[in-house]
């Protein structure tokens, strides 16, 4: 009954919001969520016939963006501080869940096949493990015939919230990766001829196809469009190794606060569950708090709300999974402190 009257306010919210649509909505940001988000586009613009465009210019571009209020919404897989939000005078609404997925590049290797544990992702990454054939792999895929061939690393070039998730969790499980590279957007990389840089997911997928014997790190969707190998890693603190999959997603939320307790920047990383993703992340969009008028946000806003009712379908079997109905049922009051200052704005509640 609840998710029946969600939905009815979504439903009255976006005919109310869909008679004030003006003119295109434009947003940036995230590479992680953009097929998704390219996907929710064209099936709201064959709906509602207002026009909304996506640039994936990255998480660090997209905050930039929105905070010079160049675009109506930023995407990011970064959680901004309330301090910061605040300081921006930024609303910050969570969208979606998806996981970072290492893949790798080796003949022979199908997906699912290589198992890794964090601290060995993690030394492979500070290039301290620089053959495939290295012990540590080989102790935790004893039936695969490892080849004796350089590990190349294929890291983002760009700012990105997909490398902050990635190192985030590398942090978590790995003292010395902690010390020497850290959580970071846009890490400092220990540089040298195993390192490539390509800047975006897009980009990564296509030097990584092109690398024999690299490794790199992708959203799963890019995982499953492409047909790249990705690696089973080992889940929190058990002994369970887990691929990728929409379902892991959503266990990494069944096992958070953001489940629980409805806490919307809950960590996804590293829950000690057996079936649980360990980089699983939420990405958000920004939208500015005070505009000018209220034709600034109003098709933006009906976009948005739309997603949350209709977009939860269109996230089937794209590689994400849809937020937990006690976050989308959130929606209500982050979208109440978008006030212009115009105060012409069509109020919602």
């Amino acid at each position: 009954m609840k998710k029946i009257a969600i939905s009815l306010l979504f439903l009255t919210l976006v005919s109310v919001l869909a008679s004030t649509a003006q003119a295109e909505v434009k947003g940036a940001g995230a590479t992680f969520p953009s097929a998704v988000y390219e996907t929710w586009i064209r099936a709201y613009e064959k709906e509602f016939g207002v026009k909304v465009s996506y640039q994936p210019t990255g998480s660090g571009d997209g905050l930039k963006r929105i905070i010079a209020r160049q675009v109506q919404f930023g995407g990011s897989d970064i959680a901004m501080s309330e301090a910061d939000l605040i300081k921006h005078k930024l609303v910050q609404i969570p969208m979606l869940v998806g996981g970072v997925v290492p893949v790798v590049n080796l003949a022979g290797v199908r997906s699912n096949e290589l198992r890794l544990t964090g601290d060995v992702l993690a030394d492979i990454m500070l290039g301290n493990i620089s053959k495939w054939n290295d012990p540590k792999i080989a102790a935790l895929n004893p039936r695969m015939p490892l080849p004796a061939k350089a590990i190349v690393r294929v890291v983002r070039a760009d700012r990105s919230g997909t490398s902050e998730g990635f190192t985030r969790y590398l942090a978590l499980v790995s003292t010395a990766f902690q010390q020497r590279i850290g959580a970071s957007a846009q890490p400092k990389w220990i540089n040298d001829a195993t390192l490539v840089a390509a800047p975006g997911n897009d980009g990564v997928v296509k030097a990584l196809l092109g690398t024999p014997g690299a490794i790199s790190y992708v959203s799963y969707d890019r995982v499953l469009n492409a047909g790249l190998s990705g690696v089973r890693l080992q889940s929190g603190d058990t002994s369970s190794f887990v691929a990728a999959s929409e379902e892991t997603f959503r266990q990494a939320v069944r096992s958070s606060k953001m489940q629980s307790d409805g806490v919307e920047t809950a960590s996804l990383i590293n829950l000690p569950h057996a079936n649980a993703w360990p980089i699983t992340l939420t990405t958000y969009v920004l939208m500015d708090a005070s505009p000018r008028k209220n034709t600034d946000v109003n098709d933006a806003l009906q976009f948005l709300y739309w997603t949350q009712l209709l977009g939860d379908k269109l996230v089937r079997n794209t590689g994400f999974a849809p937020l937990p109905l006690r976050v989308q049922a959130t929606f209500a009051g982050r979208f109440s402190k978008i006030t212009p200052q115009d105060r012409s704005i069509v109020k919602l509640f």
